[in-house]
This record gives C-alpha cells, structure tokens and sequence, in this order.
C-alpha cells in the first residue's frame, strides 16, 4: 500500500518532546500541515482531547506523548508511569476513532519485550515471557497500547499501526538526573564532573549490560516510511541492528564531552535486562536504515546540549 502524505493535517500528540519534534520537523519536510493545541492540554483528560481532536479534524495522528523515564523513575513511580500512559493513550486513540483519521501511528518501546527474550528480538517476542522488573509498569502500558490498535483495525477496519523504537537519544532529550534514561544521564554527568575537574564519575551496575541506540532523527525516518507505505497487524520494531555494553557507552560519551577521569561502577544498583537488541529486518527489508553512527550522534547531541541547556542556564545565572 502507498499513503500520501504530502498535504495531510497531522496532529503529533506530544510534539514538545524529543521525539515528537523529530517526528515534527520530518513531517513538516514531507509537506504535511502539522498541527498541536495552542495551548496546553491534559492527555490524561478524556473530554479535553476529545474536544480538541474533534475541533481540528486532523487526517494522521502520531501518538509519540508518554510519560518516560529511566531504571529509577520507573521503579520509583510505578502507579504513575501505567496510569499515565494507559490514560495518554487511549483517550488519544480513541478520539481519532471517534472523528474519522485516516491512520495513526503508535510509538511503543522495545521494553515490551520480555527480559529474556532470544537476541536479536523479533516482533513475535511479544507476551512469551516475563518482563523486566524495573519497568514492567510502562511496558504494560505500551503492549495495551498495540493491543488497543490491533483491536480497532480488527473491530473497525481502521488503519492504525504500531512501531518500537528501540533507546533513542538526540535533540531534545531529558537531562534531568532524576528521571532521564542512560544516555542523557552519562552525558550530564560528565559534562558536570569535567566542569568541576572530578577525577571519576559513577554508572550504575556492573556496565555489562548491552543496549542498542538509535538517533532520534532515524526514527523519524523510519516513522515517516511506516506511515507512507505500511498497514499490518503486527507491530514493527525501528532499531539500530547493534549493541554496545553500558560501560562502551559511558566510554564514547566521555569522548564526546573531553572527560577523561575514571568510570566507577556501582554495583549496589541495578543493571536491568542484560542484553536488549532488536532485529529490524521487517523494516530493513522496506528500505529503511539508520544513517547516523552512534559516535557521531552522540557528539551532536553533546553539541545541542551545549547550546540549548547549558547556554540558557548561564544566560539566565
């Protein structure tokens, strides 16, 4: 199938975050009229988004808002992180039911996937066994989340489809130490131990873990590919087809920012999953693959970080 997307009203439901202003910046690039409320509304309240998708009427929604986090946040505010989501979305998906979008397109996360699942993960992964502890709460929330469009493809003809990125990072992202995930998190620390001349920085866990990363401008990419040219029942995973260990990871952020002290594991702390990477051939085999190595992504984002967290913070200082 092909869809048209060049002059479609899109609505991006959270288009402040990072992924969301990807999504954004690509759609507007294909020649789609992306649209958002002037001002803020609740995602949690089922009348207020109703309200606003039937004033505006869009033709595509991209549903990229969710209450995101890393091992702490996640193990820390569990009622949150289910009730959230769960809220977001549905009240989003819903709406466009009720008002007639033409397709929708669902962000998940590969944390749907259970903690011991065969590498690379495929899609047919999904509920075979248990997930990882830590953030279990959020990747229920997002598996409901691909259920629910499953269930309305199957209930109401509709086309709506799900993709999964893997752990993305770039422009935009959270740097805040109490809620950010590993790559921001790094970053920050660094930068703040490199300011203050420190001789070491701290990661949590043993560093072995693997994770796989992926710019958060190839999802885009690849999102916009999805919305043109596929409609399946199946959701899609988006990733980066390689992994590197947390303690690799803090290594080439440490580069990045010229830090040069000592990385101190803490083996107090958790690792979560031992090892998460997707297999990406459903969607390598449309055409699509990643175009931003992961070394040189992280200098741009080491770049943006600069520019637009720590120059507006001295501004105003």
């Amino acid at each position: 199938m092909s869809y048209e997307l060049s002059g479609k009203k899109v609505y991006v439901a959270g288009h402040k975050g990072m992924v969301g202003s990807a999504m954004t910046r690509r759609l507007r690039a294909e020649g789609c009229d992306v649209v958002f409320p002037e001002t803020r509304i609740d995602l949690r309240e089922q009348s207020a988004v109703r309200a606003w998708v039937a004033a505006n009427k869009p033709d595509v929604v991209v549903v990229a808002a969710a209450k995101v986090g890393g091992i702490l946040a996640n193990d820390t505010f569990p009622g949150q992180f289910l009730y959230d989501n769960l809220m977001i979305e549905t009240n989003v998906i819903e709406a466009s039911r009720q008002n007639d979008v033409e397709k929708l397109l669902f962000l998940g996360s590969s944390c749907i996937y259970p903690k011991f699942a065969p590498q690379p993960i495929e899609e047919e992964s999904l509920l075979t066994g248990p997930l990882e502890p830590t953030n279990e709460w959020y990747a229920i929330a997002k598996i409901a989340g691909i259920k629910l469009c499953q269930a309305y493809r199957k209930e109401y003809g509709l086309d709506y489809i799900s993709a999964m990125p893997t752990n993305l990072y770039g422009p935009g992202d959270n740097f805040d130490l109490n809620s950010s995930h590993v790559m921001p998190a790094l970053m920050r620390k660094a930068h703040e131990a490199k300011a203050a001349g420190a001789s070491s920085i701290e990661i949590w866990g043993s560093g072995t873990p693997r994770r796989e990363f992926l710019h958060v401008d190839d999802l885009a990419d690849a999102c916009t590919l999805l919305l043109r040219s596929y409609s399946g029942h199946e959701h899609v995973n988006v990733g980066s087809g390689e992994d590197v260990t947390i303690a690799e990871l803090a290594e080439t952020v440490c580069r990045a920012v010229g830090f040069t002290g000592e990385i101190v594991k803490d083996t107090s702390k958790p690792d979560g999953t031992p090892r998460k990477l997707m297999s990406a051939d459903k969607l390598r085999a449309m055409g699509w693959s990643p175009t931003i190595p992961l070394e040189q992504g992280i200098a741009s984002t080491y770049r943006w970080y600069l520019d637009n967290i720590c120059a507006p913070a001295k501004a105003i200082g």
